[in-house]
């Protein structure tokens, strides 16, 4: 009587080895995604740094988030370590990243712990949501993905450069936390093109797919283990550094997304291929999510990180790593 159930995680991977391709025993090795790095730079250099990008509603501005605090479609969320009490922007409410991880299972937080969530928090159907973080939204861009994986693609927005960019701004800040929300009609979807999970990526075939590897390079290399049994990375990963993404050296110290110029080149140099499914990961997808985040907003259409990450992979006992 059991049996209808099997057909869900058949569904899963029927998807990912779908765009990516299985393994096929007579098919030559994949060329390592790197290699094709020349191809795409002739389109590349002629984006220039001024261009928006082509997701450019993903990511709010100062502007932009003063303009929309009062109005009632949309949502502001603190998702800050740290520091909500001592400051927010107005009408924000506080929110802890961690809760959308279930880190038992080494999978997102389920569909009815998403939705009891969010809906407890006032969103709806129809909300906007604006996220911001410290600055480097990392928070931020992890509850980015799980409520694009969950339903509200293209509903989300990050603060581009965070809390950092609203105090260099001289912005209105407030201590108060504001009233309860009305219970919102949000209900959590998941979308399973926007997943990749262990037995998935076994199962692949790399021809189709770039799998990017977005942690240290010391973590890629195997010298730093960070707590895993094994060290190094997964067979034809590709690396780029999450905080690549970021202008470490802006004026006013505020870590913001580099402009499209500069990350499409970086991104084809590393040979991240548009025309591929993008399999980003890292330890347990919070950078991974951040480099969603960014590849969405480069008009990237298939990214389906790996959410078990390295701390599933590089602990299990029938993967293999590379060093």
């Amino acid at each position: 009587m059991n049996k209808p159930l099997l057909l869900i995680p058949l569904l899963a991977l029927t998807l990912v080895t779908a765009a990516c391709g299985q393994k096929q025993s007579a098919t030559p090795a994949a060329t390592p995604p790197a290699s094709n790095a020349a191809k795409p730079e002739a389109a590349t250099a002629a984006i220039k740094a001024t261009d928006p990008y082509p997701n450019a509603a993903l990511l709010a501005d100062v502007k932009w988030t003063e303009e929309h605090l009062k109005d009632s479609k949309v949502k502001i969320f603190d998702t800050r370590a740290k520091g909500y009490e001592q400051g927010h922007i107005p009408g924000a409410y506080a929110l802890n990243s961690g809760l959308l991880k279930d880190s038992t299972n080494n999978t997102i937080a389920s569909k009815e712990k998403i939705t009891e969530l969010f809906q407890g928090l006032g969103v709806n159907s129809d909300t906007t949501v604006l996220l911001y973080d410290e600055g480097n939204s990392l928070n931020a861009s992890r509850v980015f993905y799980a409520l694009e994986y969950y339903g509200l693609k293209d509903h989300v927005k990050v603060l581009n450069g965070g809390y950092a960019a609203w105090s260099v701004a001289a912005k209105e800040v407030s201590t108060d936390t504001p009233p309860a929300p009305v219970k919102g009609n949000f209900a959590a979807v998941p979308n399973d093109k926007l997943v990749t999970t262990k037995e998935q990526l076994k199962a692949l075939n790399l021809q189709q797919c770039v799998l990017l590897d977005v942690r240290s390079a010391k973590e890629y290399s195997g010298e730093d283990l960070r707590g895993n049994k094994k060290g190094g990375h997964i067979d034809k990963a590709v690396n780029r550094e999450w905080s690549d993404a970021l202008d470490a050296n802006s004026s006013d110290g505020v870590p913001r997304f580099k402009n499209y110029q500069d990350l499409s080149k970086a991104f084809d140099q590393t040979g991240v291929d548009k025309s591929k499914t993008i399999v980003p990961y890292c330890q347990t997808n919070i950078r991974g999510a951040h480099t969603y985040f960014t590849l969405r907003l480069l008009g990237y259409s298939d990214i389906r990180p790996y959410e078990g990450a390295f701390a599933e992979w590089g602990n299990a006992d029938d993967t293999a790593v590379v060093k």
